[in-house]
């Protein structure tokens, strides 16, 4: 499998992760995406029109969406991470998958106008990022009473690992997560798997400050 991938794109380093954590080998096809805007190139329109990275090519079988290649690799080599099959599971699974699309266009905008100096109103960009970082951690909060570390069950699916880098990287656009302890405690709980890696701006488990304590009551 070939990856055509950028290595400071959120949306590339969840395909290396997830790939990383189930054990699947990657030919990684390092894309000129900043300042060379290569996937604009027509090699890479070929593969995708849209214009976009991650491009996962496996044979004939050409992906362009992360959530897509999350549930392939999952699907070829571990299908724990596609959940039980419970149906409140599987439903759960596929509203946060959805849900991470809002945490791409918010808190990835928000990065690639402070990083990249990319056009945008970074206030309202801001302000959808933390509404849905809201979200998030009042779901997690959620999850936490029924004893569960993770977005959909008590075990990681690709639902987590579709919303964590963005949600990672959200101080780089300017919106800090210290007011979301149980987001940070779900993030720990991810960088704490086994074969774990890093891309730049996401460290170790061993790197963090020490775990966050969520009040009595805290929503």
């Amino acid at each position: 499998m070939k990856l055509y991938d950028y290595v400071l794109s959120p949306s590339c380093y969840k395909v290396r992760l997830m790939a990383a954590l189930i054990g699947v080998k990657l030919e990684i096809r390092p894309v000129d995406f900043h300042p060379g805007a290569e996937h604009l190139g027509p090699e890479l329109m070929a593969l995708n029109p849209a214009g976009s990275i991650p491009i996962l090519e496996d044979g004939d079988l050409i992906l362009t969406e992360s959530t897509a290649m999350l549930a392939y690799l999952a699907a070829k080599a571990a299908p724990e991470w596609l959940g039980s099959g419970a149906p409140e599971e599987t439903a759960r699974i596929q509203q946060w998958l959805s849900f991470s699309h809002r945490l791409t266009a918010s808190l990835g905008g928000a990065r690639l106008h402070e990083m990249l100096l990319r056009p945008g109103d970074i206030a309202a960009l801001q302000a959808q990022g933390i509404a849905a970082l809201r979200e998030l951690e009042a779901g997690l909060v959620e999850q936490g009473l029924r004893g569960m570390r993770f977005l959909a069950s008590d075990r990681p699916t690709i639902a987590d690992i579709a919303c964590f880098p963005y949600v990672a990287l959200a101080p780089d656009g300017g919106i800090l997560l210290d007011p979301y302890p149980a987001i940070r405690l779900w993030s720990r709980a991810i960088r704490g798997l086994d074969d774990f890696i890093e891309m730049p701006g996401i460290h170790r488990l061993h790197e963090l400050n020490p775990e966050p304590q969520i009040e009595p009551g805290a929503a």
